[in-house]
């Protein structure tokens, strides 16, 4: 994986975390967005955790033209799969929907606990996307009536989302709630391999690249509620 940080101590510190599990190592270190791009051009990683606020440029236009190369890199290549965390210690909804609209697979405050970290990065890298539930929630109820404004992308995705199964419409409903794929086999009686050929039909329907793209395309479709 790779770490793109500007404060030294922070990356030795994150890189002393992930490389003492067995599982995980960081390959690649940058220290702001330019020196991210020349690096991963070298190297390509299976999950990259990115600062938001960096010098020159910062984590959302990195991940922004990260995201490019991945839309061009041709499918099934380890590219194609590349995912991107974006860190911040700023818990405020400019930064998490600018993460989400740039292509980010998951959004975690610099403070959360160490295990929830690197939970995060396997979680990222099996494909369930990670946002800071409570991030995720109160940006999303917020930005509500924005993403669900009447336009021709929404009429698209609502004509996908009622191309859906009944079953899909359940799972995808789920998804939107922030369940896991456990969760949402447990809920509906499902195996888990069941669960995860339903968010595939889903994901391929509606031209979704992840999970946080199902949760937003729910709430432009207005298919969940605003708590």
């Amino acid at each position: 994986m790779a770490l793109v940080d500007d404060q030294q101590l922070v990356r030795s510190g994150f890189t002393m975390l992930i490389n003492s599990q067995p599982d995980l190592e960081v390959v690649v270190q940058a220290g702001d967005g330019r020196e991210a791009l020349g690096a991963l051009a070298a190297t390509v990683p299976d999950v990259v955790l990115m600062d938001v606020r960096m010098p020159g440029m910062d984590g959302i236009e990195t991940t922004r033209k990260l995201m490019e190369r991945v839309r061009q890199a041709t499918p099934g290549s380890r590219l194609a799969g590349l995912k991107i965390v974006v860190l911040t210690t700023f818990d405020l909804d400019e930064y998490a929907l600018a993460a989400i609209q740039a292509g980010a697979s998951g959004f975690l405050l610099k403070d959360a606990p160490p295990e929830e970290l690197l939970e995060a990065i396997r979680t990222v890298y099996r494909g369930d996307a990670v946002i800071a539930p409570s991030t995720t929630r109160r940006l999303l109820d917020h930005v509500a009536p924005m993403l669900s404004a009447p336009s021709p992308a929404n009429d698209v995705h609502q004509e996908a989302v009622n191309s859906l199964t009944t079953r899909e419409h359940e799972v995808f409903l789920l998804i939107a709630q922030g369940y896991s794929n456990p969760e949402i086999a447990s809920s509906l009686f499902l195996s888990e391999a069941t669960v995860k050929t339903h968010v595939g039909h889903i994901l391929s329907k509606l031209g979704a690249r992840d999970r946080v793209q199902i949760v937003v395309i729910a709430y432009e479709t207005g298919s969940v509620s605003v708590s």
